[in-house]
């Protein structure tokens, strides 16, 4: 059974009534199609493992609880004990996640349990991605990708969280990656993009650029032709 944590004192409610129990934590976002696919798998471990308690955080919504994990992308999971983190797993990695959870799980009567996969395409490769189609991945995880430093509750620099602020303003539901919590993709997204600073704002996979040209946009209207063009549902702005 997986528990919905639907607030900081859920949580810590949670973690505190399960002190000293092995616990596993689902970081995942609605807008990003391989936590679909991950729920399906972590909803299938938690009944393997009956001895791990295991809970789902929507990352943005809980953006405080995220930040305390060091979530940087999504989906991410933590198998911690006692308050201390035991594992971190990012990215839809089911036999990686499923490895850490029969390392630190108790025994239990159930038989071994198997690498459990997402229903995801079935001819998936096997070797690992190259970082070209890594990140071409990475750019359409959601409609509105934010390539930054730091996460949306915890900007690390000013244009960051000046992007940050104008997306909200605007009501503009995206997605996030924080560059800082990886090299290479913070190196590699320089030369796939031709762009080299960030943050760096794509549509539908498509660079629309940074902070200045993103603001420009908005101010002149462009904005919401881009996300019409794309096929990205505009978010109405009321005036105050």
């Amino acid at each position: 059974m997986v528990r919905e944590i639907t607030s900081v004192e859920d949580f810590e409610q949670f973690i505190t009534t399960l002190n000293g129990s092995v616990i596993a934590l689902n970081f995942w976002a609605p807008w990003a199609a391989p936590c679909a696919q991950m729920n399906v798998v972590f909803e299938e471990l938690s009944t393997r493992y009956p001895s791990v308690k295991f809970a789902k955080i929507e990352a943005e919504e809980l953006a405080d609880i995220s930040e305390s994990f060091d979530v940087s992308a999504v989906p991410f999971f933590v198998i911690l004990k006692s308050n201390k983190v035991l594992a971190r797993i990012s990215g839809g990695n089911a036999p990686e996640l499923t490895a850490a959870l029969n390392q630190y799980s108790s025994a239990t009567s159930l038989p071994p349990a198997q690498p459990v996969t997402p229903p995801a395409p079935a001819s998936a490769p096997q070797e690992e991605e190259d970082l070209e189609t890594r990140l071409g991945n990475l750019v359409k995880a959601a409609p509105v990708m934010l390539f930054m430093k730091g996460t949306p509750a915890a900007p690390q620099c000013g244009f960051s969280r000046t992007l940050v602020g104008l997306l909200r303003e605007r009501g503009v539901r995206y997605g996030f990656f924080n560059i800082l919590a990886d090299d290479e993709v913070r190196q590699g997204l320089k030369e796939y993009s031709d762009w080299p600073t960030f943050p760096q704002v794509y549509v539908k996979g498509e660079l629309v650029g940074g902070l200045d040209i993103v603001r420009e946009m908005m101010d002149n209207g462009e904005w919401d032709d881009v996300l019409k063009d794309s096929g990205v549902e505009a978010p109405v702005v009321s005036s105050a």
